[in-house]
């Protein structure tokens, strides 16, 4: 996309950033993402001035994008995530993790909300689809051990979003080793598994303060039809189609990483591994797409944010937004050199963006990428920053996801929850810091 003849800006200008200003703008508001999103573009068709055959080449070029093709891995994510329940592979992994921890005691039950939550969530793509599912089964197992609502509730959240950035096929994995080029062993080593480490240790003492805080005051008030995990029976055909699941799941990501494959071979593994459900769980074909549609359909909205995203980022790319804003930030590379873009860039994303992850990870990218490659910062740090700026905004202050945790754990103690969540991502703040100081020089 070019300017149009009767742009009133010329390239490269700050003002070309006034459509993504408008869209955080309404975002922060909790106006939610569309109506910033659309008034955005039409400050930005008036700025850039195009018409609408222009308009018509960008939605072309915006249909095959990167971004666009994230969202439709969502869709393809969320729709396998429901053929996964119907075939019960789900519940039985859950039911497999709690019983081989041998969960007895408090420190054995957060453990297996933990380990349940992140591999559900990592594996179906969801923060709230993924703990929904398990919440009905931990929860009874969680109240009978004295585990208050307010704990409960902090632990999905946090292990929840811990899933959604070491899954190998989510949207947010996917679009960071897009941004960043890293490989997913690269990714996981240099950045996830360092910063998920510190996150969930700051996050389990801020639970520890919680349990004794509100141990006496809150307890969980079960509803007749709770589960009971001693009733719950998993059959043998059951067993079997998890087993098979998890075998040809390894096997597909282990032949990616070792051929290479590109983000687009998610897809593939997706639809790969539908069939193998399909075929396994003996679901009727017919079905099993009707489950597929389902799941993605609740996903479509996504694909129509990230589509109309991209072609507005097309126009401030037109106006050279990011170009005014790199020339004028210029001094910070400079000046401070890698750390510094580390951690400005976590900064802006942590406290001052929020909105859908991989339109956050974009924003990033655009706003910091190129000073972060001029000023020698390894992507294993400016990773980091990416997950900063995607995961800890929710621990600072309300917002969707916090809140959709707190529903699905039964918890109305927001007070303690927000302040356990201050704790977790204030050592999760520290690491960062020290990362960005000392990372540029090890990696």
């Amino acid at each position: 996309m070019a300017l149009g003849s009767w742009a009133i800006i010329s390239s490269p200008s700050l003002l070309a950033l006034a459509p993504l200003v408008i869209f955080i703008i309404f975002a922060l508001m909790g106006k939610g993402n569309y109506l910033g999103l659309f008034l955005g573009m039409i400050v930005g068709l008036i700025l850039t001035g195009q018409d609408l055959a222009s308009l018509t080449k960008s939605y072309t070029s915006a249909i095959a994008s990167s971004t666009t093709i994230i969202g439709l891995l969502i869709m393809m994510g969320t729709g396998l995530g429901v053929l996964m329940t119907e075939a019960r592979i789900t519940h039985t992994m859950v039911y497999w993790i709690v019983k081989k921890i041998g969960v007895n005691t408090r420190t054995k039950g957060k453990i297996a909300l933990v380990v349940c939550s992140i591999l559900v969530c990592g594996l179906l793509g969801t923060l709230a689809g993924g703990n929904a599912i398990i919440a009905p089964i931990l929860i009874p197992i969680l109240a009978a051990l004295g585990i208050t609502p307010t704990v409960v509730a902090i632990l999905f959240k946090v292990s929840g979003e811990i899933g959604l950035i070491m899954g190998p096929l989510t949207g947010v994995t996917l679009i960071t080793m897009q941004v960043t080029k890293l490989s997913y062993g690269q990714l996981m080593l240099y950045a996830v598994i360092p910063f998920s480490a510190f996150w969930l240790l700051g996050t389990w003492i801020g639970c520890n303060r919680a349990q004794k805080r509100t141990e006496g005051k809150e307890t969980y008030e079960l509803e007749k039809d709770a589960q009971d995990i001693n009733s719950i029976t998993i059959t043998p055909n059951e067993k079997r189609n998890t087993s098979i699941f998890l075998i040809s799941f390894i096997a597909l990501i282990a032949y990616g990483a070792i051929t290479k494959q590109s983000t687009n071979y998610a897809l593939t593994v997706m639809f790969l591994l539908a069939g193998i459900i399909t075929i396994s769980a003996k679901i009727n074909v017919d079905k099993a797409v009707e489950l597929l549609a389902k799941g993605a359909g609740s996903q479509a909205s996504t694909l129509i944010l990230l589509l109309n995203f991209t072609v507005m980022m097309d126009m401030i790319t037109a106006g050279g937004g990011f170009t005014a804003l790199g020339n004028a930030l210029g001094c910070l590379a400079k000046g401070g050199g890698a750390t510094s873009v580390a951690i400005v860039s976590a900064i802006v994303g942590g406290f001052g963006i929020e909105t859908a992850a991989v339109l956050e990870i974009k924003i990033i990218a655009e706003m910091f990428g190129k000073m972060a490659a001029s000023a020698g910062l390894p992507m294993g740090v400016f990773a980091v920053s990416i997950l900063a700026a995607t995961r800890l905004t929710s621990s600072v202050y309300p917002t969707g996801n916090f809140m959709g945790q707190m529903v699905t754990a039964r918890c109305d103690n927001t007070k303690e929850a927000l302040q356990a969540n201050w704790i977790g991502a204030g050592v999760a703040w520290l690491f960062i810091i020290v990362y960005a100081i000392i990372g540029p020089m090890i990696l």
